[in-house]
């Protein structure tokens, strides 16, 4: 399959009917029909700004809750359901109306509650180390799809606050614009999730960033780069050849000066591909020409790679060169590692044997595998 893709011309579902978090508030009203106006206030504000299922809004009559639960069925069955970090995370999958499978997480932390989001069923850009990546791709979510998940992450907080929204499950949220941009529209204007608190990631598909870039709306943006150099980024992201570092960089440059936004560049650390202070000294260039932070992420294992991340002691001495140069820079916090933690693992059945990318030569200097330093 190509990888080639733009920023909205993947396949699309033909569902049969709308689900519950499809409709605008324009088609909801048309739905209720001879209904007095102010039904649709408490519908609108029951769904979103309470989030409430359809049979807890209460001030509608009991009818009209049967009717629209018949007219307007869920669009997410869960088919899994792991926790992991005392509770604290919660992974689900989700099988959709026509068969097809998303994940969606919930984290918790002390000082906000994150869910992670889902917007194509499967992903087409093939990055060979992500399980949504070699299982491949079905089709685009719509917005009903992607709010639901939040709206069901909700369900499941224990009366905590989701405060942030991460559009970095599977698929890739660019590659599916415009129903990305739709939920992102809908979390922010009737669930009431500020800008600050929304983040797109992106492999680097150049012309959905300088959509992002006109949209208007400052949601953060992260790019997942695992590579400074467009030989080593071909083979780990494939979309690089058709959107090389340079167009990449421009982008994020003109997003930054135009949102007035940190970019976050991500960095997935491969042992032996993408860990030595070249790779880091080349990192540390790009990061500090944009004032990016860098996000640097322990590998989860995933069947069928053929390289394992790096060392705990590896990933420490990165930050440090990272540091040293002036880049903020954090490890992620890795969650789940017991739940198949990495996107994609959930679903998947079976390994798929993959080829190892290529390894840096011996030259250079390499990372210490000494002492790590305890963040």
């Amino acid at each position: 399959m190509s990888t080639d893709r733009g920023t909205n011309d993947a396949p699309e579902a033909a569902p049969t009917a709308p689900t519950r978090y499809d409709p605008d508030r324009e088609a909801l009203g048309s739905l209720l029909g001879g209904e007095p106006a102010f039904r649709l206030e408490q519908l609108w504000e029951g769904l979103y700004r309470q989030g409430r299922p359809l049979e807890d809004i209460t001030v509608l009559p009991a009818d009209l809750r049967a009717h629209l639960a018949d007219d307007l069925p869920t669009a997410l069955e869960s088919a899994a359901e792991q926790r992991a970090d005392d509770g604290a995370t919660t992974k689900w999958l989700w099988r959709l109306r026509d068969g097809a499978a998303v994940e969606t997480v919930l984290m918790h932390y002390p000082d906000r509650s994150t869910v992670c989001v889902s917007t194509q069923a499967g992903c087409a850009m093939a990055c060979g180390f992500c399980a949504t990546g070699q299982a491949g791709f079905e089709r685009q979510l719509g917005v009903g799809e992607i709010v639901e998940q939040v709206i069901r992450a909700r369900w499941a907080a224990g009366g905590r606050r989701v405060s942030n929204v991460v559009f970095m499950g599977m698929g890739e949220p660019l590659a599916n614009f415009d129903a990305t941009w739709g939920a992102v529209r809908r979390l922010h204007d009737a669930v009431g999730i500020g800008a600050r608190h929304l983040t797109i990631s992106t492999v680097g598909i150049v012309p959905g960033i300088r959509r992002l870039t006109e949209a208007g709306l400052p949601v953060g943006l992260a790019v997942s780069l695992h590579a400074a150099d467009d030989v080593l980024r071909d083979e780990l992201v494939p979309i690089n050849r058709r959107y090389p570092l340079t167009e990449l960089l421009d982008a994020c440059e003109e997003y930054r000066r135009r949102s007035r936004r940190r970019l976050s560049f991500e960095w997935a650390l491969i042992d032996g591909v993408n860990d030595r202070f070249e790779d880091a000294d080349r990192l540390a260039g790009i990061a500090g020409g944009l004032a990016a932070h860098v996000n640097l992420i322990p590998l989860n294992p995933t069947p069928g790679y053929a390289v394992v991340g790096s060392s705990r002691n590896r990933v420490h001495a990165f930050r440090n060169r990272l540091a040293a140069a002036g880049v903020a820079v954090t490890i992620r916090d890795t969650r789940g590692r017991d739940i198949d933690a990495a996107c994609g693992q959930l679903r998947a059945d079976h390994a798929v044997p993959l080829p190892a990318p290529f390894r840096r030569p011996a030259t250079g200097t390499p990372v210490s595998d000494g002492p790590g330093i305890e963040d």
